[in-house]
């Protein structure tokens, strides 16, 4: 893999650390609900943070903690609320998964993204031409009717959406084999829909890949890209039915193995950021909010 800036690869690992101290602090009874972990998935909301202006719309799901720090970087306000803490994202009323920020908002609800998503790009051509909205999905959330209806319109009256399948293959614990029939490519051929795929896991051959098609949306060409890409972990937290020798690929392994140094440096400075910052957050007050 060719060899990352700092500022990626401490992005990246800053997600993993990020990732590994929630699972690490679920273990220790300090977390109360759930939490979906994307780990093994990091490159991809890192890979499309620079071709993303201020001004897009990022719409996330379940599995969205990556995708959060990618766009703000805030390690600090996304512990806070999944902890209840002072200082949180959303007053600690959405947890891990129901988010909104600016112009970022996540749902738990798999296919909701999709539709509103469709509505906010409707808005961004009439009134913020160059705008797109970005939403991620997964290969299970294939099975909701919402996001066939909101491909279709995105189509018929051309909106700058920019759909990013996270393809995983798995669908909670269920093998995509046994969940989908056909493809995503085929999918977004039915409606006339750009599509394609990166199977890299170099961040570099990805954007180069997919900074054109990126522009091509803001004119008004919907697109699909479909990542294939691997979870590393559970659906949850101890849910993982696949066998323990299931192939799994992980970048970060590949990445350690070619830049052992600069991956051991970094890894370092992000480990310890995240134990300081979830002892400083442990420490804060819960959070208290107010009904109007």
């Amino acid at each position: 893999m060719n060899r990352l800036a700092d500022e990626d690869l401490a992005l990246l690992l800053l997600i993993r650390s990020f990732e590994r101290k929630l699972l690490a602090l679920f273990e220790r009874g300090e977390l109360n609900g759930t939490t979906h972990t994307c780990l093994g998935q990091e490159y991809v909301p890192v890979s499309l943070r620079p071709l993303l202006r201020d001004g897009d719309w990022v719409f996330s799901n379940h599995r969205g903690h990556g995708h959060y720090l990618a766009r703000f970087e805030d390690p600090e306000g996304l512990l806070a609320e999944i902890m209840g803490r002072k200082g949180a994202v959303c007053d600690g009323v959405g947890g891990s998964q129901h988010l909104r920020r600016d112009r970022y908002l996540s749902t738990g609800v798999q296919g909701q993204s999709l539709p509103v998503a469709t509505g906010v790009a409707l808005h961004l051509k009439r009134r913020e031409p160059g705008g797109l909205a970005c939403v991620y999905i997964g290969d299970g959330t294939w099975g909701e009717g919402a996001v066939y209806e909101a491909l279709n319109l995105a189509q018929l009256w051309r909106l700058p959406l920019l759909v990013v399948v996270e393809h995983n293959g798995i669908a909670q614990s269920t093998p995509t084999e046994l969940q989908m029939a056909g493809t995503i490519a085929g999918r977004a051929a039915a409606f006339g829909i750009g599509h394609t795929r990166v199977t890299s896991l170099d961040i570099s051959e990805i954007r180069r890949q997919i900074a054109p098609l990126v522009e091509i949306v803001r004119g008004g060409s919907p697109l699909v890209v479909e990542f294939a890409t691997h979870r590393l972990g559970p659906h949850s937290k101890g849910d993982d039915t696949r066998p323990p020798d299931d192939l799994r690929t992980d970048w970060y392994a590949s990445y350690q193995a070619e830049h052992p140094d600069q991956s051991a440096r970094l890894e370092a400075a992000a480990s310890s950021r995240m134990d300081e910052i979830a002892a400083e957050v442990a420490a804060r007050p819960l959070a208290t909010w107010t009904t109007a």
